[in-house]
């Protein structure tokens, strides 16, 4: 190769540098044309018109969705109209409602509304802009305050959808080649927000301490093999104050205990907590008696216990400034609507004011647990998920009851309820196998229920159960 370079070079009179270059340009060319004629004589199968007729004559699409029974809930939508109060009416049926997640019950409350009302007079019914450029107003900032001092924040951040709230705020620090661990029974917006993150994900058992131990004692001993891809590694721990598929509360002090062994950033997202747990509401970490600087993150949902639209999260300056330019749901959705954030404004100053709500609130939900637990008709046939100060209670289907279809016994009894005039609702799931999307009934406790109210309930619950499971009855 060096010899014909080199009697090029001589040929054209050209530096030994130059040579070289030419010579590579034009081997380039000659592989380029190689290439060129290659494809150009690849031999294509070619196909006869009756063959092309055939082809599409035999071909049969698969379908876009799997087969649906004729039965399946989804198919027989219910139309629900009104305000989501005491009762709600289902199918033009007025319903006894425990299954509305406005617990302490300002929907529907006169003041609230009034002053949303008076809203509007000044600022409309929203900017249909987003916060960072023309959609953010005098309210939305008073809000944000609001949040922060009732939370023990050093400052607040306002979006406009609870759910893009927690799968937003969640890949705005957690990014690829992070690690986050997280229950297994997180929420769909958890969900959704570690997918966003393309961080590495680790999932424990539900409410495991040891499991979630096990898996950190691992990750230790891997970064020890590997230093200098765990300094580059940020380590986050993502749960819920009251987990909504369970109705459980997340054991903090434990979780506190490990963030600090482990050096973890710990993400709370108090959605169904805030307002219910704690005496004054503020949450999980109030009921635990926790400090609030030891969550580096708080998530919640304007959405249940001040019954407007929305979410938020608190945590340091540093921490909420970085969510006003890297949360997606904030950057780039039109701003809250005013009207919504008077709501939440009003029904935040009252939770302030009006404590003795709260220790309502509690009582009820310590009489829906108690009753619940204690029917042997209902713990025959489900298994009762939920904490006594949990408002959220799930009933879990048991497998030695189920037959075929779990989800269509389900559906019979929502049904029995609602013909006595009892509206509860079937919990959804999304899951990649939905043969194991577990078969439930989502039990919610709001202030406006009374005693009376939810024996009444569970006295129609029985009572279904009795005629859906009828045969096992009469056998024993």
């Amino acid at each position: 190769m060096e010899c014909y370079v080199e009697k090029l070079r001589e040929f054209i009179g050209l530096s030994g540098g130059q040579a070289h270059h030419l010579f590579l340009e034009f081997s380039l060319i000659v592989w380029v044309l190689w290439l060129i004629c290659k494809k150009s004589t690849t031999n294509e199968l070619k196909l006869t018109e009756n063959e092309k007729e055939a082809l599409i004559r035999d071909y049969e699409p698969e379908p876009l969705v799997t087969e649906v029974s004729p039965s399946h809930f989804a198919l027989k939508p219910r139309v629900v109209r009104g305000k989501a109060g005491k009762y709600i009416n289902i199918d033009g049926i007025e319903c006894l409602n425990f299954a509305t997640h406005n617990y302490l019950g300002f929907i529907g409350d006169d003041s609230v509304e009034k002053d949303a009302m008076k809203t509007i007079e000044k600022y409309g019914v929203g900017s249909c802009g987003p916060r960072g450029f023309y959609g953010t107003t005098e309210v939305h900032l008073a809000l944000e305050k609001q949040l922060a001092e009732f939370m023990g924040a050093e400052d607040a951040v306002v979006y406009s959808y609870a759910f893009s709230t927690i799968s937003s705020a969640i890949p705005a620090y957690a990014k690829k080649g992070d690690m986050i661990f997280v229950d297994e029974r997180a929420n769909f917006a958890i969900q959704k927000g570690l997918d966003a993150s393309r961080s590495v994900i680790k999932v424990f058992k539900h409410n495991d301490i040891k499991d979630l131990e096990r898996l950190l004692e691992e990750t230790k001993k891997a970064d020890l093999k590997n230093p200098k891809k765990a300094q580059r590694s940020r380590r986050f721990l993502v749960v819920e104050g009251i987990c909504a598929n369970t109705g459980e509360i997340c054991p903090l002090p434990q979780l506190v205990e490990l963030r600090r062994k482990y050096k973890l950033r710990l993400f709370l997202d108090e959605s169904i907590s805030f307002g219910v747990l704690g005496k004054t509401g503020r949450g999980v970490t109030e009921h635990f008696g926790i400090p609030r600087t030891e969550v580096d993150l708080v998530m919640a949902s304007l959405e249940n216990s001040l019954a407007s639209i929305g979410g938020f999260c608190v945590g340091t300056f540093f921490i909420v400034d970085h969510q006003r330019l890297s949360g997606l749901g904030y950057c780039f959705s039109a701003s809250l609507p005013p009207l919504h954030v008077i709501a939440a404004m009003e029904g935040l100053r009252r939770l302030d004011q009006q404590p003795d709500i709260l220790e309502k609130l509690n009582r009820l939900c310590g009489v829906m647990h108690d009753a619940l637990n204690s029917s042997s008709i209902i713990n025959n046939h489900f298994t009762v998920c939920g904490d006594c100060d949990s408002p959220v209670h799930l009933l879990l289907l048991k497998p030695d009851v189920c037959c075929s279809n779990p989800q269509s016994v389900i559906g019979d009894i929502i049904e029995l309820c609602l013909q006595e005039r009892i509206a509860v609702s079937r919990a959804s799931f999304l899951a990649n196998d939905s043969s194991k999307t577990p078969a439930c009934i989502r039990v919610t406790t709001s202030l406006f229920l009374s005693d009376d109210d939810i024996a009444v309930f569970i006295r129609t619950l029985e009572s279904a159960c009795r005629q859906k499971f009828l045969e096992t009855y009469s056998a024993s």
